[in-house]
């Protein structure tokens, strides 16, 4: 009769469990997967699924036990990656709030604010609609499935050990912060361009007529201009934000080195 020793068993516990930490993080912050209408139960099962299937396909870690100080350091290093991957994602989405929130607050919608039922919180109406039209184009074009793909190439860029990101690693990933305002900015350009061509317009006519009352003609007019532009302007969201998920499948790719 065949002995199962504790050490034996540590070792099967620890394969499965630090793949599981880390993808579990990544689901807990990533987008879509990791919104407030999903539960955390069905998280932990999702992330459990994705577990059994990536498992044949990481590199096996030897001579590493579970309850252990490197053990310890593993698990710590596994949510910190996890986190990071889904982090340096979801900064895409966030791009398309702040971007809709900027465009609002150029055509007189600052203060239409909505609970938005990806986070639970009150966010613009108009950044709302972008969030809810990005999830849509980020799921037809199987980001979803692109993101799990990420995680189980990762195993093979950063195998599981106490070692984790290098500290330029870290660097990378605070630089790419930045792709937050330069994402917004893209979204909202066209917008913001067509509202100051408006804006202008009616300063010349301030001029022209410093008896007409603008605050009560101005606002209508620039809040129909700036739903039209924004309207006309759903197509080139869609490409820009397409091409915010190019760079940051890119960047997480690097940063992961996947291959």
């Amino acid at each position: 009769m065949p002995v199962i020793t504790y050490l034996q068993i540590e070792n099967w516990v620890g394969v499965a469990f630090w793949p599981f930490v880390r993808i579990g993080a990544c689901l807990m912050v990533a987008p879509l997967y990791g919104t407030s209408y999903v539960p955390p139960r069905v998280r932990i099962v999702l992330a459990g699924a994705i577990t059994l299937v990536v498992l044949p396909l990481i590199p096996r870690t030897d001579g590493l036990t579970l309850l252990s100080a490197d053990g310890l350091v593993t698990t710590v290093q596994q949510i910190v990656i996890g986190a990071a991957l889904g982090f340096a994602l979801q900064l895409m989405f966030d791009a398309l709030n702040l971007g809709g929130q900027i465009l609002a607050n150029g055509m007189g919608l600052g203060f239409a604010y909505n609970l938005d039922p990806l986070r639970g919180v009150e966010t613009p109406a108009l950044g709302q609609l972008y969030v809810v039209l990005g999830t849509l184009t980020f799921l037809a074009l199987d980001g979803h499935i692109a993101l799990i793909q990420t995680l189980a190439a990762s195993f093979r860029g950063l195998p599981i050990g106490p070692a984790g990101f290098a500290p330029q690693a870290l660097h990378t990933l605070a630089d790419w912060g930045n792709e937050l305002f330069l994402g917004a900015l893209r979204i909202a350009l066209p917008g913001m361009t067509a509202l100051l061509v408006i804006n202008l317009a009616f300063g010349v006519m301030s001029r022209a007529a410093p008896s007409l009352n603008l605050f009560a003609v101005g606002l209508p007019v620039t809040l129909v201009c700036g739903l039209v532009v924004v309207l006309f302007g759903l197509p080139s969201m869609q490409t820009g934000f397409t091409a915010l998920l190019g760079s940051a499948f890119q960047f997480l790719t690097a940063l992961s080195g996947a291959r």
